[in-house]
């Protein structure tokens, strides 16, 4: 089964395709990457974003057109990563993430999550069945409804737990997420806090930066960390919380940032202020994963293009070797897309594709549902075994 992913993150960026063929070897499952790419929003459509994210207000009727909007655009982004593929190439279903616009999380329970991305206007485009809404059962099962991404994780570090190995995997978007693998036991996941979310929000507010991010990590290399900020910054409940645990930009906007300039009085300049976000990150992705002695850490998302924050995680952790996940055969820029390409065909076969360890569910749940293709037709492929190691392979050529 050939599955095309797509994404787009916290970041709310553009959208992140995969199209992965897969082929399952008894428990074994082998995956080829067919194809990666990314497709930046439009600028009206992420603007549009931008005004409806929290903390801003918004309503069911910038909601119903950012439903449409965005699923126009990824509909567009999934016909474009279709017509890459070699002449003749057939992709059975695509599965989509959507755009999350709002996590509900109350008292450090998520009580509900919202995606737009229309999925039948990806259906129209395509003429395929489209996988959609993946978070929503498992937080009707009592979970987080995140981080997805683990079941990736746990499949891709199977050949080093095995081998009696600690390993981890984290992923550098708006928000920061870890998953743990260690012999013997469950995975666990969680949401660490910010990535590049704050760095983000504080330079897109600054004219002077036509980039609208800190491009290569310069700007933090080029400031000196307020250690009054940072420290005022740190006192935020949710890095003390325990896991399962997740989060999102209803809590760490350009306002979060805003309040604790405030009650500090500090007033840096832009590079220090970015230096000391990315310090911010640095710190609390590196709190949460020294406790669990992991030896290897594959690391992936847009934070692995910043040299400023790599430099400031390794010195935190040393003795943890930090490696990107292409050495797992994994895009770092592909990452997600490829793991919703590979939640799909669970699905698809009728297999759990959360993590209950990670999400805090009450068990495994079968994730998504399934809009049809325009004719009526959804893949019903024959029964596999749940796979516990992947292996991805390059495409031919």
């Amino acid at each position: 089964m050939r599955v095309l992913g797509m994404i787009s993150g916290t970041s709310h960026d553009g959208i992140d395709t995969a199209v992965v063929g897969f082929r399952a070897e008894g428990t074994h499952l082998r995956g080829r990457l067919e194809h990666t790419g990314s497709v930046p929003y439009s600028p009206a459509l992420r603007q549009a974003l931008v005004a409806a994210l929290p903390p801003n207000p918004s309503s069911a009727a910038a909601l119903c057109e950012l439903d449409t909007r965005v699923g126009q655009e990824f509909a567009a982004a999934a016909a474009a990563a279709l017509a890459a593929l070699p002449a003749g190439t057939a992709v059975d279903a695509v599965c989509s993430h959507g755009q999350t616009v709002h996590h509900w999380v109350r008292g450090g329970r998520a009580l509900g999550t919202l995606q737009v991305g229309q999925p039948a206007w990806i259906a129209e485009a395509t003429g395929l069945a489209v996988v959609s809404d993946l978070r929503a059962a498992d937080v009707a099962a009592g979970g987080q409804g995140a981080p997805l991404v683990p079941l990736l994780d746990r499949l891709l570090l199977a050949p080093l737990t095995a081998a009696g190995r600690r390993a981890g995997a984290l992923n550098l978007g708006g928000i920061a997420n870890v998953t743990v693998c260690a012999p013997g036991s469950a995975p666990l996941a969680w949401d660490t806090g910010p990535a590049n979310a704050l760095i983000d929000a504080v330079v897109a507010a600054d004219p002077s930066v036509p980039d609208g991010f800190d491009r290569d990590g310069r700007l933090a290399a080029a400031g000196a960390v307020d250690e009054a900020l940072l420290a005022e910054l740190l006192t935020e409940p949710y890095y003390a919380r325990p896991a399962p645990k997740s989060t999102g930009k209803e809590l760490f906007h350009a306002g979060h940032v805003a309040a604790a300039l405030r009650r500090t009085g500090r007033s840096p300049d832009l590079p220090d202020l970015v230096a000391t976000l990315t310090e911010l990150t640095a710190r609390t992705v590196a709190a949460a994963v020294r406790p669990a002695h992991l030896e290897r850490l594959f690391a992936s998302g847009g934070g692995v293009r910043n040299p400023a924050l790599l430099t400031a995680l390794a010195r935190r952790l040393p003795g943890v070797e930090v490696l990107p996940s292409e050495e797992l055969g994994c895009p770092a820029d592909a990452k997600e897309a490829v793991a919703f390409a590979l939640l799909g065909w669970a699905a698809l076969h009728g297999l759990p594709g959360s993590e209950p360890s990670c999400t805090g569910a009450r068990g495994a749940r079968v994730l998504g549902r399934v809009t049809p293709a325009p004719g009526g037709g959804v893949p019903r492929p024959g029964p596999v075994a749940a796979p516990v190691e992947l292996v991805l392979d390059p495409a031919a050529g």
